[in-house]
């Protein structure tokens, strides 16, 4: 009977939470959209690379509220779904905010029993833009930074037991601002979209002892056969870290963790070297995985243990075997030729969010079967499982820097007149020369090295990445070779590509040319790695699967049908050929899907139709990519 009454209040309150709840607009949805509920929300493990069995979701339905930016109290006005922004259909509430403005989260939650005697860590996915967080009215931190996930020992701030209240205040100017913030704009127009503010990922809790791993950093020497972790913990004297690689696969899951011992160390002040037998590399054709475990033992006693992943993989600038020893990409010592979609990372109901985990390998996925082998992210930075699917499923990453500045100058009148001035620099575009630096003031440089160095903490563990690109067409560019610098400095396992689409500084690994619709190489140096980081832009629009009626931008003239675009595509790949030739050593086609008003995309912006013949572009991409070897 007692499992009774049980089932029926749960259902109750399924019940009444679904009538509070419900996609605001009218816009476009994906299918995944129809699945999302309050109960069914992001379920998935957040961090894939470093996994403990004992958890708590906190995603769900919270009370919200807007206010004046200097109000310090709030009135719910009722309920949003987290992790989905406040802009997007997905959170129930679409509406906008800007810097006159405070956002408010709230839920109470209650500590399982069998957590009481453990230490409290409360973790956000990703909250955009400066966040304060407090617990039972008690101030615990503040936050800044939109795209790097973070945490806090929630412990001392928990009452001794019943429900406990989690509150978060956000402030988000978005491009008023010079923060870090990618192509949200707060007027929309051309390749300029819809603002995101607030909490945009998983918010979680999990018990640990006082002595336990807060992070570790694996990397792989090829050479050696060796890959080297470094583990950060929080440790007393005599506790012994042991480090583990398992056995792995092709579809190595850290949850559920193979057994297979491979080889096992103890580490010397947290740092281990591992021996890695019969050595497998990890490349697009087949990325494998090893399992890392690493645990803390007192006295013989597990004190903690975390399961992880890495695989074997290096990436440099290697000469090819021509005359003009053009310099090429070279994954696992081979020169490969890397081709892949410009990926905004964008969703018409979720905004910077996918419905769920499995839209978000969707994307990944159908850009492989086009037959590309990199996806370059562009000024976005996504959840650590997007980035887990690819190093699963075989996927090279370019990852860039979410711009803090652009060209978008129809935009002047929603911005302060020192906005105004600070990025109204010079584009080099097809020019080594001509470029202009924007005037940044000291406190946003600083906020952007902060911010770059816990995105890059956050991500450089993740194999698919293979290369860094602080800056985009000029777009808040400042102190490029300082940049460059710290960026090496602080991950020299991987090329930097110092500007992608002009004002070069020749000061990176990369020289990166951007040209639509069709591919070009209008300025080349032989010092460095040469590619076109960005082409195509073919618009294609599906009626009734646009966002606007209106707005259909895409570059040049919009195609009539798939025919059409795959005449022309065609067309610009064998073009590439003629590139790959004369030292082109990668390329970036613009898009994997329409975003907003463009129509440019691969794939429309639900996902719903694939504008291209998935069968015939992936031989055709193959054929790009398989002719620099020729």
């Amino acid at each position: 009977m007692k499992n009774v009454i049980l089932t029926t209040l749960a259902a109750l309150i399924s019940t009444s939470a679904i009538a509070q709840w419900q996609p605001a607009g009218n816009e476009i949805r994906t299918r995944w959209a129809s699945e999302v509920t309050p109960e069914n929300v992001h379920k998935e493990y957040p961090r894939p690379q470093m996994v403990r069995q004992t958890w708590q979701n906190l995603n769900g339905l919270w009370d919200y509220a807007i206010t004046s930016v200097n109000d310090e109290v709030f009135t719910s006005e009722g309920k949003i779904l987290v992790p989905f922004a406040v802009e997007s259909s997905l959170s129930g509430v679409r509406r906008r905010i800007t810097k006159e403005n405070s956002l408010w989260y709230e839920r109470t939650f209650t500590i399982p029993d069998d957590w009481k005697e453990k230490e409290i860590l409360l973790h956000f996915g990703g909250v955009d833009w400066k966040s304060e967080v407090f617990i039972n009215g008690k101030f615990v931190g503040e936050h800044k930074g939109g795209y790097d996930p973070f945490s806090y020992n929630i412990t001392p701030f928990l009452d001794r037991s019943g429900e406990q209240t989690l509150t978060v205040k956000v402030f988000d100017a978005t491009d008023n601002s010079l923060q870090p913030r990618g192509k949200q704009c707060i007027v929309n127009s051309s390749i300029w979209y819809t603002p995101v503010s607030g909490i945009w990922q998983t918010v979680w809790m999990e018990p640990v002892e006082k002595t336990h791993v807060k992070s570790y950093y694996p990397v792989s020497d090829l050479a050696k056969s060796e890959i080297s972790v470094e583990v950060d913990a929080d440790t007393a004297e005599g506790d012994i870290i042991k480090v583990t690689l398992l056995e792995g696969g092709l579809e190595y899951n850290p949850e559920h963790p193979s057994q297979t011992v491979l080889t096992e160390v103890i580490a010397d002040n947290g740092k281990a070297t591992l021996k890695v037998p019969d050595m497998k590399t990890w490349s697009p054709d087949s990325p494998y995985l090893y399992g890392i475990r690493i645990t803390v033992l007192r006295e013989g006693k597990v004190i903690d243990s975390v399961e992880g992943y890495t695989a074997m993989r290096s990436i440099e600038a290697k000469s090819d075997s021509s005359l003009n020893k053009y310099k090429r990409m070279a994954l696992n010592g081979e020169n490969l030729f890397q081709f892949g979609p410009l990926d905004q990372g964008w969703w018409p109901d979720g905004l910077y969010t996918a419905p769920c985990d499995e839209a978000l390998k969707f994307d990944i996925i159908k850009t492989k079967e086009m037959g590309f082998n990199m996806i370059r992210k562009h000024i976005k930075v996504e959840p650590a499982r997007w980035y887990y699917w690819c190093d699963v499923l075989g996927m090279m990453v370019w990852q860039d820097m979410p711009s803090i500045g652009d060209y978008a100058r129809n935009q002047l009148a929603s911005r302060d007149p020192e906005i105004q001035k600070a990025i109204n620099n010079k584009w080099s575009r097809d020019s080594l020369l001509g470029g202009t630096e924007c005037d940044i003031p000291q406190e946003w440089k600083e906020n952007y090295y902060n911010e770059w160095k816990n995105i890059m903490t956050f991500l450089r563990g993740f194999q698919c990445i293979v290369s860094w690109i602080p800056f985009n067409e000029g777009w808040g560019q400042f102190d490029t070779a300082e940049v460059v610098k710290f960026t090496k400095d602080f991950d020299p396992t991987r090329p930097v590509n110092e500007g992608s689409g002009g004002n070069y500084h020749l000061v990176g690994d990369i020289l990166d040319v951007h040209h639509y619709p069709h591919p070009a190489m209008n300025v080349f140096e032989s010092k460095f790695i040469n590619v076109i980081g960005e082409y195509g832009g073919i618009g294609y629009p599906v009626s009734g699967h646009t966002w606007e009626i209106d707005r259909k931008w895409g570059y040049g003239k919009n195609k009539s049908s798939s025919e059409e675009l795959m005449k022309t595509y065609e067309e610009y790949a064998e073009m590439l050929k003629d590139f790959i030739k004369v030292g082109c050593a990668a390329a970036v086609y613009t898009q994997t899907t329409d975003v907003e008003g463009e129509v440019n995309g691969l794939m429309t912006y639900d996902r719903e139709i694939i504008k291209v013949d998935v069968q015939k572009i992936a031989e055709i991409n193959r054929s790009v990519i398989g002719s620099m070897s020729k």
